[in-house]
């Protein structure tokens, strides 16, 4: 029979990474399946509010907490994407699209959130290939450079006075006719020649050959085209919660984020979930790390008490 783990591990940012860590040295047996390792925080050139560290490389913090849960007998399945979760009698099965899957006792939803997509032609084509969704990832390439920034929020006009600094010249595009970011940041773009703003502006289409180098946008208040001439585009028009894989085992929000309780309890027993796809306000490694070790205290709850008749229906608030 394939082996039944006690813990599945959704994700392997530093909410399931740190997860990992507790129901491992609970001697839970632990499988984390994602796509890639670190999420977004492995995307951070730096960090400066992590505990203990001054500044550090999200990247190489991420590979530490890795080797970490790694070490204390945490098995990784990377490269794969969960394609369907379902509840089987007492276990929940994860499958894939190549047909593999994988049971447990119970889960831990820490997947984070994606990049929400431009929809328009080229993304797919151009993505990685001058069209990048990380400024502190893909800044130092385009030194010098023309580049453009699509988005209104803080990140957006963060990463545009960053790009400004090292670029010859940036585009901040926006669909708006003012900036949903922080009156302060925004100002000071204002006030930076070689920044050029192009409001009530939407992206319409990427172009290139090897690689990218034109953007074409519309202005959505007159219909005029315009190309623009650059050597790499930033999308920063935030993140989305992909959940159509859980096929409603879980109840979410309007913006699709999984309800828990402050103790990541979901609305299905044996599934917790931890980090940047709960409804928990503030998207912060540290905060993330927390959450997965709360989650993973909770599986172990769970599995240690379900054999004595414990109606998880009736959440208890007690701490454990």
């Amino acid at each position: 029979m394939a082996k039944i783990y006690d813990v599945l591990i959704i994700g392997a940012g530093p909410a399931g990474l740190t997860a990992a860590i507790y129901t491992c040295r609970k001697k839970l047996s632990t499988l984390i399946v994602s796509m890639d390792l670190g999420g977004q925080t492995a995307r951070t050139s730096y960090m400066e509010n992590y505990p203990g560290m001054e500044s550090v490389n999200g990247n190489k913090l991420v590979e530490k907490i890795y080797k970490q849960a790694a070490k204390f007998g945490a098995d990784f399945v990377l490269g794969k994407k969960v394609s369907n979760l379902e509840k089987k009698n007492k276990n929940f099965t994860a499958k894939f699209s190549d047909g593999s899957e994988y049971s447990s006792k119970t889960v831990i939803l820490a997947f984070g959130k994606i990049p929400r997509s431009l929809g328009i032609p080229g993304e797919n084509e151009y993505l990685g290939k001058g069209l990048s969704v990380c400024v502190t990832c893909d800044a130092p390439m385009y030194s010098g450079k023309i580049t453009a920034i699509i988005g209104g929020g803080n990140s957006a006009l963060e990463s545009a006075v960053y790009m400004a600094s090292i670029s010859k010249k940036v585009y901040l595009i926006h669909r708006r006719d003012e900036f949903r970011g922080d009156e302060i940041t925004a100002e000071k773009i204002k006030k930076m020649k070689n920044i050029e703003i192009l409001f009530d502006t939407i992206p319409v289409e990427i172009k290139g050959s090897e690689f990218l180098h034109t953007l074409i946008v519309e202005n959505s208040e007159t219909g005029e085209r315009r190309e623009l001439k650059v050597d790499g585009v930033f999308s920063e028009i935030g993140y989305e919660v992909n959940v159509d894989f859980l096929n409603k085992l879980v109840e979410v929000n309007e913006k699709n984020e999984i309800i828990i309780d402050f103790n990541c309890h979901t609305s299905r027993p044996g599934i917790f979930a931890a980090g940047d796809a709960t409804i928990i306000p503030y998207k912060q490694t540290i905060i993330a790390a927390g959450e997965g070790a709360k989650a993973a205290l909770e599986a172990y709850a769970y599995i240690k008490n379900e054999s004595v008749g414990i109606d998880w229906g009736k959440k208890s608030n007690t701490p454990r």
